[in-house]
């Protein structure tokens, strides 16, 4: 009777596999508000494990005088710290532009693995490579491709959609931040320039992996690769307006899981092959629900011919009427119905503590309060729910776009807390910049209060319509300073 032996390889396929489980499992309950948080975790407990399993694996085969294990511990403690650090700090208003950041950093890595893959295969004296003063010398394979024709398109694809990731993330990033105000940068970002580029990248992808049988062809082909891949990554994400950058970050997340998921066909790890499909595609998913949220197409995304929709200068308003806590105070407090909606102000302001401090006085006087969420309220899907969850406001309360904008038309004040874009009539204005975008229609109330520190216009740029309406009253003021106003008006009552 044979006794199997379980070996350190079978320890870190094990580990693989429940790091797999956890990043399936993650996704799934993160697509609920009640669950995110146990599923970030979960997915981030599947992370360490496949970073100590990887570890194990490391050094087991590797020698323990190479480069690799050398800087191993550097790099755990580099990249742990650095995660931390910029994870706790950076607010919840500036998520948006953290998230591209993390999707540039991670096309980086994956463009960079698949560069030093093959020279590290050339060092090796395993039956692919021989020892020569070139990389395909005698004895050896003559292209890529000899080695196998996976390899060769995975390493290819790897870069391009590594750099892509890297250079289109980087400028969502810059726009997020207010760094990058311009659409294009002479022919960058038109649509033939695009298409030029793509066939650039595919022509040297063709010559590096399937015709280059000289070291120097093959870094050419790469360099020419890396360079127009991101080149085409600016040209991509350039044109994308302010408005819709929330689809470009889900689809910029989806192209960071793609190039994960080649580098592992490179590295010819399972794990890292699930855990970029797992990115990649949810990431496409995310990518459809903001587009039908945002009436945008797939095909123009994916082009980045979607068209910057800002307009350059905020337009004159007439007739807009301004109250103040005090006056607004008795409409609330005699509402039987509101319902709240939170924009990127209140998350500028911190505000959602005191939205739920109104909630909970308005009540008590017997009205009922409901929450228009937008899907991309606050520049990012989700963004207005975790703030509203972190001030505990009742899940059932969060009504999304479709469930109620038939809502308005019943309720007697809709309260928009630093919204602009996402309930601004224009949308059915044909020949605007946002036309056919889902907004909610909160000029249904029978009084509208908007809360903003003054008329500049939202992300997209363009002139709302909503605080020139007769039944809506402005009441300038920062969204927490305004709320806690408000809460003292009504009480007193």
């Amino acid at each position: 009777m044979s006794i199997a032996v379980i070996t350190s390889d079978h320890l870190i396929e094990l580990a693989y596999m429940a790091a797999a489980v956890c990043f399936v499992v993650g996704i799934k309950m993160l697509g609920k508000v009640r669950t995110a948080n146990r599923g970030n975790n979960l997915a981030a407990l599947g992370m360490a494990i496949a970073i100590a399993a990887t570890s194990l694996f490391l050094l087991v085969h590797e020698r323990w005088d190479t480069d690799t294990l050398r800087y191993l511990p550097a790099a755990l403690l580099v990249g742990s710290v650095a995660g931390y650090l910029l994870a706790s700090r950076v607010p919840m208003t500036a998520m948006p532009e953290f998230v591209a950041f993390f999707n540039g950093l991670g096309g980086a890595a994956s463009m960079c693995v698949a560069l030093a893959e093959v020279p590290k295969l050339a060092r090796q004296n395993d039956g692919f490579f021989e020892k020569t003063a070139d990389l395909f010398g005698a004895g050896g394979p003559r292209t890529l491709a000899d080695i196998g024709v996976d390899f060769a398109i995975a390493d290819s694809l790897s870069i391009l959609i590594g750099a892509v990731t890297f250079s289109g993330s980087m400028i969502a990033y810059a726009k997020l931040a207010g760094k990058v105000k311009g659409s294009r940068w002479g022919p960058l970002g038109e649509t033939w320039m695009n298409v030029v580029l793509v066939l650039v990248c595919i022509g040297l992808a063709i010559w590096g992996g399937f015709f280059a049988q000289q070291t120097h062809h093959l870094w050419i082909a790469n360099g020419g690769l890396v360079l127009a891949s991101l080149v085409l990554g600016l040209g991509l994400t350039l044109p994308i307006g302010g408005a819709d950058m929330p689809v470009a970050i889900a689809l910029l997340n989806s192209y960071s899981g793609i190039a994960g998921m080649t580098t592992g066909f490179v590295l010819r790890n399972n794990l890292l092959i699930v855990a970029g499909s797992l990115v990649g595609a949810s990431g496409i998913i995310l990518t459809q629900v903001m587009c039908k949220a945002m009436n945008r197409s797939l095909k123009n995304v994916l082009l980045g011919v979607m068209g910057d929709t800002a307009v350059g200068k905020e337009e004159g308003y007439v007739g807009v009427k301004s109250s103040g806590a005090e006056e607004l105070a008795p409409v609330l407090a005699a509402a039987r119905s509101v319902i709240i909606v939170p924009g990127y102000g209140m998350a500028v302001a911190q505000a959602q503590h005191k939205v739920r401090e109104l909630d909970n006085v308005l009540t008590k006087l017997g009205c009922d309060v409901r929450y228009a969420i937008h899907p991309v309220a606050g520049r990012m899907p989700g963004h207005m729910n975790i703030l509203l969850a972190e001030a505990d406001v009742p899940y059932e309360k969060l009504k999304e776009l479709d469930a109620i904008n038939a809502e308005f038309a019943n309720a007697d004040v809709a309260l928009v807390l630093g919204a602009n874009d996402v309930c601004n009539p224009a949308a059915e204005v044909q020949g605007s910049p946002i036309y056919g975008m889902p907004v909610l229609e909160v000029w249904n109330a029978r009084t509208v209060i908007v809360v903003k520190r003054s008329l500049g216009s939202g992300y997209a740029g363009i002139k709302n319509p909503l605080f020139e309406r007769t039944n809506t009253q402005m009441l300038f003021a920062d969204a927490k300073k305004a709320l806690e106003e408000l809460v003292a008006a009504v009480k007193a009552q």
